[in-house]
């Protein structure tokens, strides 16, 4: 095969052509992609679990039996709610019920009450305590608010009880008497 001075021209630009696209021995060709990776996380709320005497405020005989009337020295231990918390800002409330004979439905007779109002207070997730009491006629601090994300324990506590209708009333006789006391822990966001 005889080259002439054009196609040895051809030749040699192709050489240098394939030799400029070719990478330098040593020198690499990366390129490389980006991937987001998104997620999120709701608010919520965990009330968390009771962790003394099962959730149960047990007061006992509510009356002192040599005279009939409510008991001036009720006491019982706080419950906590332990591993609570919640992800966004939240509010804690709480609500209760009178402590209320369940037998005896029906109106108490004179010089009698068949209930027993109370205080109940959450403290520990708010600088004040949400407190509300069974009595009252609005509860305005029984809503209490945080800005931030928070978990702790809630200590639940019970007090201040009086004779639903006066001092001077006697309770019905009644084998059980109920009330309750609800926590409540709600997202903010």
């Amino acid at each position: 095969m005889t080259y002439t001075r054009s196609t040895a021209t051809l030749v040699a630009l192709a050489l240098a052509s394939a030799a400029a696209s070719a990478p330098a021995a040593g020198q690499s060709a990366t390129d490389s992609e980006s991937f987001a990776v998104v997620g999120n996380v709701p608010a919520i709320c965990i009330g968390g679990s009771v962790s003394e005497a099962g959730g149960v405020f047990d007061l006992g005989v509510l009356v002192d039996t040599s005279t009939g009337f409510l008991r001036t020295d009720l006491t019982v231990p706080a419950q906590v709610l332990s591993g609570s918390f919640c992800s966004a800002r939240s509010s804690i409330a709480v609500s209760a019920s009178p402590i209320t004979a369940q037998t005896f439905t029906s109106s108490a007779p004179a010089g009698f009450s068949r209930s027993v109002d109370f205080t109940a207070t959450a403290s520990g997730w708010t600088a004040t305590p949400a407190t509300f009491a069974t009595a009252a006629a609005s509860n305005p601090s029984s809503l209490q608010q945080r800005d931030t994300p928070f978990s702790g324990p809630i200590s639940v506590g019970i007090g201040s009880f009086t004779t639903t209708g006066g001092a001077a009333l006697r309770l019905v006789a009644d084998t059980s008497y109920r009330g309750t006391v609800t926590v409540t822990l709600t997202p903010e966001s």
